[in-house]
C-alpha cells in the first residue's frame, strides 16, 4: 500500500468526517457502488456480471432514470442489490442553491418509493460535490452520505480500460467503498474492467463483496 496514498486518504477522513468514505471491517468486506442508473443499455449488462459472479452492491440511482425506466429499477431490487440516492436531475452540489438541492434529494426519495415501495437512508452526491450546509441539511433528513475510497475514473474518455482496472483494484482494502458508473459514458471502461476487477478481488485477494446498509 503506497504510503503517501494512505496518509492523504486519512487526512480527506479527518477534514469531512461526516462523510463515510469505507467501511472498515475485520471480514475483507468490500463494497462495490454504481452511480447514474438505471440505464437500458448499461445496467442490465452490469447484473448480468455481479449474477455471474453470485455478489451484490449498491446502486446510487438518478431519480429520473428510475422514473424513465422503472423495470430495470425493479430488477436491480428483485436480484438483492442495495439502492442509494443520486438526486433527481443529478445535481452538482457546488453550483445548485440549497432549497433546490433538497428538493431534487427529496424528489428522488419520491421516486425511489413509488417505484420501489420502499425509502433509502443512503446518500451520494453527484460528482461528490456538496456544501458544507448541504450536507447539515442532508444528515437532518437522517441519511447517510457516502462517498468512496476507491475512484475507478471509469467516465474518463482519457483513462484506458487498463488504467481503470488498476484503479479498481490496486489500492482496495477491507472495507472499501468502490465507485463504477453504470452509464453509456463508462461502459467502454466499466465493460473491460469490472468483469476482471471481481475476479482479481474475489479469487487472486479473497475479498468479500457486501451492500451498504
Amino acid at each position: 500500500m503506497n504510503f503517501y496514498w494512505v496518509k492523504t486518504h486519512l487526512i480527506i477522513k479527518k477534514l469531512f468526517p461526516n462523510f463515510i468514505w469505507d467501511i472498515p471491517n475485520n471480514e475483507k468486506k468490500i463494497f462495490l457502488t454504481f452511480d447514474d442508473g438505471p440505464d437500458p443499455e448499461v445496467t442490465p449488462w452490469v447484473l448480468a456480471v455481479l449474477k455471474k459472479a453470485d455478489i451484490k452492491a449498491t446502486f446510487f440511482c438518478i431519480g429520473d432514470n428510475i422514473k424513465k425506466h422503472p423495470d430495470i429499477f425493479k430488477e436491480i431490487l428483485s436480484q438483492g442489490h442495495a439502492i442509494g440516492n443520486h438526486t433527481f436531475n443529478h445535481l452538482k452540489g457546488w453550483e445548485t442553491e440549497t432549497t433546490t438541492y433538497l428538493e431534487n434529494i427529496k424528489k428522488c426519495d419520491d421516486e425511489i418509493l413509488e417505484s420501489g415501495g420502499f425509502s433509502t437512508d443512503l446518500f451520494r452526491p453527484p460528482y461528490g460535490k456538496i456544501s458544507r450546509l448541504q450536507t447539515k441539511e442532508v444528515l437532518k433528513l437522517n441519511k447517510k452520505i457516502i462517498m468512496w475510497d476507491i475512484l475507478t475514473v471509469d467516465y474518463d474518455k482519457t483513462v484506458t480500460p487498463e488504467k481503470c482496472l488498476e484503479n479498481a483494484t490496486r489500492k482496495v482494502t477491507s472495507g472499501s467503498i468502490i465507485i463504477f458508473h453504470d452509464s453509456v459514458k463508462a461502459f467502454p471502461n466499466l465493460e473491460y474492467a469490472l468483469p476482471k476487477a471481481i475476479e482479481i478481488l474475489k479469487k487472486e485477494k479473497g475479498f468479500v463483496f457486501d451492500v451498504i446498509y
